[in-house]
Parts: structure tokens; C-alpha cells; sequence
């Protein structure tokens, strides 16, 4: 272990007047292009390719066979470009790999090909919101470009324990994008807002599906404290890196377990940030604690040195315009949009935009609406569709335990949606038939939308001596109310509408309800 570099001061009594945690993040990004980085055997990381059974995607290249020579992923650069122009990054016109020198059981070359001193994408900045309101900047440091190493198990098929490491390489070569922060973060929840809006802004460009428990995205907090002494000293805890955390809840606990731990740590050995101080831990998910890994290595430790195999990447301005047209609406854009030109509110906006293929689906569900005619606007037709999908629709997904989005597969396309918002706004059906219209639609996989309503019975009646008829035997039923409502005590009129609609089996439209009761009670 490395000297001690204690303060002048005594750990075990000095007293902390204040303690900030300080943090910069490192996420791994696997890319979901067809194939490897250097290779054309298709890649882990792709949704064709999931559930390969190991050590089924290698070649010669993979496995690093005397001979084999790597070709470059163009599709996985030009990922990383998107993202690196989502993130604000200056995109170098011109970068090369490197060899990243060190030895694990399941890296067969020895060595990682990375990019080192001239990253892809460089000098970035995002906006995100904060837990104390309003947003704050987070700086983007470096985006660049590697290949993934395997991955080591101690499992058996069938889930049974083995004592050794069991190597594979399906994941080796995986085109892996690696974001480096500043250390821009003071607090665990600013961490977890960035990693979920970075997670949801490369889902948006389609660059990886982002599934956590697959490895797609996995974040390594550096976190130390900054302690201020009394008598003016300030001390510096030794960085730790956190590897490998494949959840949201596993980046929030890491963090602040580590704000606690370093603190102990220092009175116990006043060791201070240095030189040789870095340390690597990993996370017990069971105990809830960070534990060590071993001492971090320097940059001079991994002897990188210039790819001797592979041309350097460089990037013409016309490349850079045809990546740039591709980046889509980013989410915080969208939401702010969402707020503004329909009117949703904050949560709304943020429930629509956190998943992407929701987003989409809200979306092409408010085109079917505004195509139809049947909205009066284009902030109605928005506002409409948004209360409609978060609310009974959302229900039905909940109920079936399947993302919203996934009902259009079940027959509540867009089509049908907007057919229902335009029954609605048309009066043709009460606010009472639309939960179980989705179900019909849902049991018949889809359909023409009105036709399920009239064999539902969901269609509102439009005969005047019917509904006179119902209005009658409420306000007969419901003598009480209907004579404060003669006094002018509106809200009564509640409890009478409520009457006829049960009355009515819901097959009358509420508005016409009202205005027949008030009608005769004027009379």
C-alpha cells in the first residue's frame, strides 16, 4: 500500500465543519450495431443476437489468433458520433486508436483496442434537471470509441455453482462508446438523473437498446470528499471508482455509501488523495455496500502505444453533416415541447418522454388524431391523446404488466386511439364507455372502433323521449337535490346527471343530460 499522506492535523479529533461529496462518471455504452467493432461476426449487444449461447460469436479475430488483422465498425462510429452531438461534443476530424496494455482471463489479445490521447468526441456539455429545481450543466470531458472485453461466470447450465471462472467471449469486440464526465456532480440524485436522461438520449438516437441488466449501459461513479477542518485545513479523500453498476438504485446506493465510508476511512488513516491513492471497488447488491477490488491503475500503468493495424479515423465535413441529420428530437427537447404547444404538464410530458417507444407511440397517436379532423387543435389533439394514454389506457398495460406501448401490438393502434378521442369529442360515446371500449378492442385485437361500440352498447342513445324519460325518474328519485338545484345550488345537479347515467347504462352523453335536467327544471 502507498505511504500515508496524513494532514498536519490529527484525523481521529479533528473537527469537519463541512463535507461534500464530489463526482465524475464513466459510462460504458455497448452499441447495437450488426456486428463486432473489428469484425463482421455479429454482435452480443444486438437484438438479433440476445440470447446466443456462449462463446457462439468469435472468429479468429475475436480470439485473437496469430494473423488475425481488425477492420473498423463504420456504423459504430458514426454512433458514437451521434451521441458525442447529442452530448455537445466537438467531434475530432481526426483521431486514432490506441492499445490499451493489460491482462484478463477473458481478453485474448492481452491488450484492448481504445482511443487514448485523440478521442472521438471531445469538450461536450448537457443540461440536466436538478434536484433542487431548475437545471444545472454537466460537463462532458471525452466520448471514445473501444471494443468490450468477454465476460467471466461461475455458473454452471441450470444455475449450479463452479469453483473456477467460466470464460466467454460472445461480448469481446462488442463495440463499446465510453462517456467520461467532469466531476460536475455534488449529490447521488443529480448522478441518477443524468445516467437515466443519458440512457433515454441513446435509446431516442437508436444507438443501444439500454437494457441494464444485459450490461448495455453500465456506470462507474468516481466519487471522493471534500472535507473542510476547522482551523482552515481542507482535505481531499483519495478518488474511488466504482465499477460496473448495471442499475439506477445500485449508482444511488454506491455513491452514498461511499460519501460515509470515506469519511470513516480518513479518520482512521488520514490518508489523502495522491498519487498511487486511487482505488477500484465493486458494489455487493445484497449487502448494500462497496467493496475493494484493488488499487487503480495510472494511465502509464496500461503502456498504451498507436494501433499499428488499423488507419486512423478521420472525419470530412460532409460525413459530419449526413451523421448530423440523423440525430432526432432529443427527450428534454420533446418534453419541453410537449408542455408548451399541448399544454401537459411537467409529470405528464416526463412519463411520455421517459421510454421511448411510448414516446413514438403518443406520437403517432396524436398525427391519427390531428389527420382525422376531429380535434379543434393541434394543442387539443395533444392534450387529449396525452390524458388518454397516461390515464385508462395506461391501466389496461399496467393490468397485463406489458410497457403501454406494447398494446398497439394487441389492436389499440393509433388509428384506433384517435378514432376513440374522435368518438368522444363527437358525443357519440359518454366518458363512462371509453375503459370498457379499450377492452373490447383489446379482446378483439383491434378493430373498426365504432363498430365494437355499438356492439358493446356503447353508443350513446339519441332519442329525446328516452332520455326525458330517464331525467323524469331521477329527478323523481332524487327530489332533494333537484330542489337545491332550483335554489341555485348547481353542484346538486351531480348527484341527478349521476341517476340518469346509471339509469342509461352510460349510453347518453353527459352534456345532453345536463341541459335536459336544467331544462326541466326551469320550465
Amino acid at each position: 500500500m502507498p505511504p500515508s499522506t496524513a494532514t498536519t492535523v490529527d484525523p481521529k479529533t479533528a473537527k469537519i465543519l463541512s463535507a461534500r461529496v464530489k463526482i465524475g462518471l464513466e459510462i460504458h455504452i455497448e452499441l447495437a450495431t450488426r456486428t463486432k467493432m473489428f469484425t463482421r461476426v455479429p454482435n452480443a449487444a444486438h437484438p438479433s443476437h440476445f440470447d446466443e449461447d456462449p462463446n457462439t460469436l468469435i472468429d479468429p479475430v475475436v480470439c485473437a489468433l496469430p494473423g488475425a488483422l481488425p477492420v473498423m465498425n463504420k456504423a459504430a462510429v458514426e454512433m458514437s458520433m451521434m451521441v458525442g452531438l447529442a452530448l455537445g461534443c466537438h467531434i475530432a476530424r481526426f483521431s486514432k486508436w490506441d492499445r490499451k496494455n493489460y491482462y484478463y482471463p477473458d481478453l485474448p489479445k492481452g491488450y484492448q483496442i481504445s482511443q487514448y490521447d485523440l478521442p472521438l468526441c471531445h469538450d461536450g456539455s448537457v443540461e440536466i434537471p436538478v434536484a433542487v429545481g431548475g437545471t444545472r450543466a454537466i460537463g462532458i470531458i471525452r466520448a471514445h470509441l473501444e471494443e468490450d472485453t468477454g465476460k467471466l461466470g461461475h455458473e454452471l447450465p441450470g444455475g449450479h455453482h463452479y469453483a473456477g471462472s467460466l470464460v466467454d467471449l460472445n461480448r469481446a469486440g462488442t463495440p463499446l462508446l465510453e462517456v467520461v464526465t467532469a466531476p460536475d456532480f455534488d449529490c447521488a440524485e443529480d448522478v441518477v438523473t443524468f445516467a437515466e436522461e443519458l440512457r433515454n438520449i441513446c435509446r431516442f438516437l437508436g444507438v443501444t437498446e439500454g437494457i441494464m441488466q444485459k450490461g448495455h449501459m453500465r456506470f462507474e461513479p468516481n466519487i471522493n470528499m471534500i472535507l473542510e477542518l476547522e482551523g482552515g485545513h481542507v482535505v481531499k479523500t483519495p478518488i474511488v471508482e466504482v465499477k460496473n453498476l448495471n442499475s439506477f438504485r445500485a449508482v444511488k446506493g454506491a455513491i452514498e455509501f461511499e460519501a460515509k465510508r470515506q469519511i470513516e476511512e480518513w479518520r482512521e488513516t488520514g490518508r489523502e488523495m495522491g498519487r498511487g491513492m486511487k482505488s477500484t471497488r465493486g458494489w455487493d447488491d445484497v449487502n448494500l455496500r462497496t467493496l475493494l477490488q484493488r488499487e487503480k491503475e495510472d494511465a502509464h500503468d496500461y503502456r498504451y502505444f498507436p494501433e499499428p493495424d488499423l488507419v486512423p479515423v478521420e472525419v470530412s465535413d460532409a460525413w459530419l453533416a449526413e451523421v448530423s441529420a440523423r440525430v432526432p428530437e432529443l427527450p428534454l427537447a420533446r418534453r419541453a415541447r410537449y408542455i408548451s404547444a399541448y399544454g401537459l404538464s411537467e409529470i405528464d410530458a416526463l412519463n411520455i418522454v421517459s421510454e421511448r417507444d411510448t414516446c413514438f407511440y403518443f406520437e403517432r397517436c396524436v398525427a391519427a388524431l390531428e389527420a382525422s379532423g376531429s380535434a379543434k387543435s393541434a394543442k387539443d389533439a395533444g392534450y387529449a391523446t396525452g390524458k388518454l394514454l397516461l390515464n385508462t389506457i395506461a391501466k389496461h398495460a399496467n393490468e397485463r404488466g406489458i410497457s403501454l406501448h406494447e398494446l398497439e401490438a394487441l389492436g389499440l393502434g393509433a388509428a384506433q386511439v384517435a378514432s376513440i378521442l374522435a368518438l368522444r369529442e363527437a358525443g357519440a360515446i359518454g366518458p363512462q364507455a371509453v375503459d370498457p371500449l379499450i377492452g373490447g378492442l383489446l379482446a378483439e385485437g383491434g378493430g373498426e372502433v365504432k363498430a365494437i361500440a355499438e356492439k358493446l352498447g356503447l353508443v350513446v342513445v339519441r332519442d329525446e323521449g328516452q332520455l326525458n324519460a330517464w331525467v323524469d325518474a331521477a329527478l323523481a328519485a332524487n327530489e332533494a337535490a333537484a330542489n337545491d338545484v332550483r335554489s341555485g345550488k348547481m353542484a346538486a345537479i351531480g348527484r341527478i346527471v349521476g341517476a340518469v347515467m346509471k339509469l342509461s347504462g352510460g349510453k347518453v352523453d353527459a352534456k345532453s343530460v345536463n341541459e335536459a335536467i336544467l331544462k326541466k327544471l326551469q320550465s
